[in-house]
Parts: C-alpha cells; structure tokens; sequence
C-alpha cells in the first residue's frame, strides 16, 4: 500500500553580497523540481525576510518559529544554498528541526564567475557542515558535493532522502503488537519491551485467549465477517479447503484487524502455532499474507524483532515487506540460498496469487487437517533489502544488507512460499549474522533501500547496525 511521499521545508541560505536573483531563482527550482517529483513543499513567505532566506541569527529565529508552526506538517528540511549562506544563521533556524537535514549547493557556471555571478556554494556546504558539526546537528549530504535541480542527479538524491525521512518517520513513536506469548521453544526471538520503549517504540501486548474470545463473539452474518469472507476468497486459491477452516481463518481476520484499529497498532507479531492448531484447527499464513499486502507489518512467531524491521524497509522502499527464514542451501552455489516462510509472503512479493494447503510440516505433530491456511507459492525475482533487529544491553542492534531474488525454481514438492536469493558474498554475511547473536528470520522488502535505511538508522534514530 503505496504511501505518500515526503513533505518537505524548503529553507534557503544567504550571504548579503549576493544578488537577490539567485534567492529567487531557487526558490522558483526548488519548489516546482520538487513538486514534479511528487513532493508537498512548504516554505518561508518570500518577503519575512531579506529575500526570504536566512542569513542573520535574527533571521534564523524567524525561521524556527516558522517550523514551530507548521510543526508535523514537513517530513524533512532541504538546506538550500542559491549562494554560499550563512552558518550561523542556519543553526539558528534548524537546530531544533527534529527531521532529517538534506543540504543542498548549487554549482557554479564557468562562464559566470565575476564577482558579481559566482555563487562559491561549494564552499560555503562546506562552512555549514563544519558548524552543523561543532553544534552536534545532524544533517545528510549526498553526491555530487554541488547539484543543479534540473540535474537527474538531484532528483535521485531526493528519492534517497525521501526513503531515509519515511524510515525515520515511521520507526519515530511506532506501535507494536504482540499478540500471543513468545512460544516457549523460540528463544530466538527474545526482545526487550524496555529497550524498544527507550528509542520510543510501544509494545503491546494481548493473550491468546482474549483472541479466541473475540472470534467466539462474533457472528457468519456480522457485515466485518461477510466483508472478510469476500476479500480473502479472492485473495488466494482456497481448493480443497474445509468450510469449517475457511470460516475459522475469517473471524480470527476480522479479530487482528480490530487488534489494530483499537490499539492503533503500526506493526505487529503473532503467535501462529500450535495453539491455533490445536484448538481451532487453522493456520494463519495467509492472514498475515493479507495484511502484509496491505501495508500492515505482521510478522510470525511473535517475531517482534521482524516486525520492527519490516516496518522500516516497508516505510524506505515505499512498498510491503515480509518475514522468512534462512532456510536452505541451494545446491552447490554458495552465494546463493532459499528463503522461506509458510505463507506470510504479501501476493505484491508472489509470482502468482498462492494457494491454500494444510500444513505439511506441523500435520506431523497436530495430525492431517488440523492446520488449513498456508499460503503456498514463489517469491518473485528482483533487488531486494533485507535485515533484523536483536536488542542487547538496552541497545537496538540491526544487520542490513542487499541481494536479489532470481528466477531459479524451487523444487515444486517445497512446501510454504519460497524463492532463490542471491548475495554478493553469502557465506560471510551469514557468519557475520550469526556471530552477532540475529535471529534465523529475515525481514524482506522488495527494492535497493539498505543506504538510506541506515543512515536513518544511525544517524537519527540511534540505532546499531551491522552491514552484510
């Protein structure tokens, strides 16, 4: 579920010798480059100041005060310099932001040089990342070192900064739902609520028992049923499946939504086995399939680590993401391995719309029948970003990295949805991984996002991580 894109503060940067035209020609760049680009924009009126930049500290206050009012409106700042601008004055105006920075320098034209013509942005970036520096203010800056906004490179410098302040927007006050107690056997995925809290991310919490209270409550003519029913026949290929498991997986839909509506939940994890098994005899892959199409991060085996990071590659490449394992080697080809998952893969991720089986591999514990609703079918190829969250010693620790799902087959018997996945160097990322204490789950989203989502990470957001 395709989210909009990043509202940005335009703030401009000034040197008084300047002319005044170079102010108003950016102004003018900026804000129709960036509007083509799909982007909101607000800025500064044009006569609250001396050519509606920032140059004095005076100037800088007026600016705050601008952000001060228009505070949740913007999702990032663009530090504009038309010429070389002024540092003081800059900090002035952004040192109390709260989003990420994106400074920007125009080039100068060789044939415009004179005294009176040359802008020296180049080196006035360099003036503002100094003492944005000695303040402790966080910024981003992107290559080339001086960008014209009708350069193709600006507009793919404002797609990276677009991914990076809808990561950092999304993990920013984030709920998350854990619904089910970790099952006892998974110490895998062990989190700590304390930690996630302190880098504000609210875990909730809801037993199992409350769940199948709900779906008991509920009725076959109960409209949030009937609409349920609707979306998820067609949503997968139900073949063989029992009315009764069909009928099962609809009201334990409807209760997750409600989960999410009422505790207005950003992502979330559940206890998918054996309970669901045993007692009401479903599997709910395909759920967590449906709600990963939509935009919703569910992960399974209350894998709260996952969910997390789902959220924010989902945010980043501005599409769905998914949780699976790292699962098996494919033949001899070291760089190469399936990843796997019973059926949690969103159908925007899938060759095809998937099919719903039993499950192949709990039916040895809980018997034939007994666990209708894996969403059985093939990851499609392209680039894709992956990583985790393990948290340690009060910290939040990530791994990112980047690959590629390929076309090769998985063997038509695998069970759950699969696909091939590439990796520059397979062996030494999954050392890496495994030295650092991360999990056998990867969350997956579709896209090369792995840059942004770490400097948004790093930088600000306080996160650790480790790239493989």
């Amino acid at each position: 579920m395709k989210q909009a894109k990043s509202t940005f503060a335009l703030f401009f940067g000034n040197r008084g010798f300047f002319p005044a035209s170079l102010q108003a020609g950016a102004r003018k760049e900026m804000t129709e480059t960036l509007q083509k680009l799909g982007h909101k924009v607000i800025a500064l009126d044009a006569d609250a100041t001396r050519h509606g930049a920032v140059e004095t500290p005076a100037e800088g206050e007026v600016y705050a005060n601008f952000l001060r009012r228009n505070a949740g409106k913007y999702d990032g700042v663009i530090l504009c310099l038309p010429n070389f601008g002024d540092e003081t004055g800059a900090v002035a105006a952004l040192q109390n932001a709260g989003v990420p920075i994106l400074v920007q320098a125009y080039p100068d034209d060789l044939d415009k040089m004179a005294p009176e013509l040359r802008r020296d942005a180049f080196c006035g970036k360099f003036s503002i990342m100094d003492v944005f520096h000695q303040y402790g203010l966080d910024f981003t800056v992107l290559k080339p070192h001086t960008v014209h906004p009708s350069d193709p490179r600006f507009a793919e410098n404002i797609e990276y900064f677009d991914r990076l302040c809808r990561t950092v927007k999304a993990m920013r006050s984030m709920v998350l739902g854990a619904i089910g107690a970790r099952t006892t056997a998974f110490k895998t995925v062990r989190i700590d609520e304390i930690a996630l809290q302190r880098h504000g991310i609210t875990m909730e919490t809801l037993d199992m028992s409350e769940v199948f209270a709900r779906m008991n409550a509920l009725k076959a003519s109960d409209k949030p049923v009937k609409d349920k029913a609707a979306l998820l026949k067609g949503y997968s290929n139900w073949g063989r499946t029992p009315k009764r498991a069909f009928d099962t997986i609809v009201r334990l839909g409807v209760v997750l939504d409600t989960l999410v509506d009422e505790m207005k939940l950003d992502a979330m994890a559940v206890r998918c086995w054996i309970e669901l098994q045993r007692q009401l005899g479903i599997s709910c892959c395909v759920l967590l399939s449906e709600m990963n199409n939509r935009g919703i991060p569910v992960a399974c085996e209350v894998d709260c680590g996952s969910a997390v990071t789902m959220r924010a590659l989902s945010a980043a490449s501005n599409g769905v993401a998914t949780c699976l394992d790292w699962n098996n080697n494919y033949g001899g080809d070291d760089n190469k391995c399936i990843l796997f998952h019973c059926g949690p893969v969103p159908q925007a991720m899938m060759t095809a719309k998937g099919r719903i089986t039993d499950h192949a591999i709990l039916a040895n514990s809980v018997g034939k029948g007994c666990a209708y609703g894996c969403n059985v079918g093939r990851i499609a190829p392209g680039p894709m970003s992956f990583g985790n969250l393990i948290t340690e010693d009060g910290r939040l620790k990530f791994y990112l990295g980047e690959g590629r799902f390929t076309a090769d087959p998985v063997p038509d018997d695998f069970f759950g949805c699969a696909g091939v996945a590439e990796f520059p160097d397979l062996q030494e990322s999954l050392m890496r991984i495994g030295y650092a204490g991360h999990r056998h789950h990867t969350a997956v989203t579709m896209g090369s996002v792995a840059a942004p989502v770490r400097e948004a990470f790093e930088k600000y957001l306080g996160y650790e991580v480790l790239p493989v």
